[in-house]
């Protein structure tokens, strides 16, 4: 009886998860698309280099964002957040314990100690390119230190598993057996996404899922990877006064990072690497 049992949630799940890839409408981008969404890519990295000299104690969010918002303005680009369903930023700004959509304010002042996620999306001649990356302020304590270096590497194995004819689940299934390997939880009420033609697009990216699970990858996909590691449980809080600041629930510290990438056909391509840190595979 009990096998019974196991046997039919199993196809339950299977059959859950067909249904869920046959509703996907996966845009498989065009070269010249491909070559718009590079550019809006660089773009949104070069930004976050820009920014990085900013970041210190004694200034405020909204200045940073400011900044950032005459920076995409001056490069013929346009901030994706801005009035993007309501958000009234360029960016988003999320200091310690807010894991996303942090809304850059004059009241939020950096501070010795504090680390800060900036997430940029820019819309560069139709295109968009989606990256962020997390930022110390002064010295910051070993536990935040730890975290960052974890949710870092969350993000490079993610990226080793983007390859044609390998499974998206995948990258979802590394990302979360290595961060709870360290002691940390994932974020499950948020996900990488496809991107380039519009802002979200299919597939939605899990940073916690099974092994060889959802569909396969195929030349030209486009989609984040950004996963949000928690320094302690996984659950989110948003603020209930503006809607979009989501909180850790147990007020512990969150990271995340962020890459734009593309499947080509014998690997993948980071966009949004203005390093070189990942090459082109």
């Amino acid at each position: 009886m009990k096998m019974m049992v196991n046997l039919l949630n199993w196809l339950c799940q299977f059959v859950f998860r067909v249904l869920q890839i046959s509703k996907m409408n996966i845009i498989i981008k065009t070269p010249e698309q491909i070559e718009g969404i590079r550019k809006s890519s660089k773009l949104a990295g070069d930004v976050l280099l820009y920014i990085a000299q900013f970041v210190k104690e004694g200034v405020t969010t909204n200045f940073l964002d400011q900044l950032i918002h005459n920076y995409i303005v001056e490069h013929g680009a346009i901030p994706a957040t801005m009035n993007y369903n309501g958000f009234p930023k360029s960016c988003c700004i999320s200091i310690n314990e807010v894991i996303c959509h942090g809304i850059p304010s004059e009241k939020v002042v950096l501070k010795n100690g504090d680390i800060l996620n900036i997430d940029i999306t820019t819309i560069l001649d139709g295109y968009f390119g989606d990256t962020s990356k997390m930022f110390t302020v002064g010295e910051t304590s070993e536990a935040a230190t730890k975290l960052l270096t974890a949710t870092q590497h969350c993000l490079d194995l993610g990226i080793q598993q983007v390859k044609p004819g390998n499974y998206l689940g995948n990258i979802g299934y590394v990302i979360s057996r290595y961060a709870i390997s360290q002691g940390f939880s994932v974020v499950y009420e948020y996900c990488g996404h496809g991107v380039g033609i519009h802002f979200h697009e299919d597939p939605q990216v899990d940073h916690s899922a099974r092994k060889n699970s959802g569909p396969k990858l195929k030349p030209g996909m486009i989609f984040t990877i950004e996963p949000m590691i928690n320094e302690g449980r996984p659950r989110v809080k948003v603020d209930e006064l503006d809607g979009w600041t989501a909180r850790t629930a147990d007020h512990k510290l969150s990271a995340q990072y962020e890459h734009t990438i593309l499947v080509t056909d014998t690997g993948c391509e980071v966009l949004t690497d203005v390093l070189g840190e990942y090459p082109i595979t």
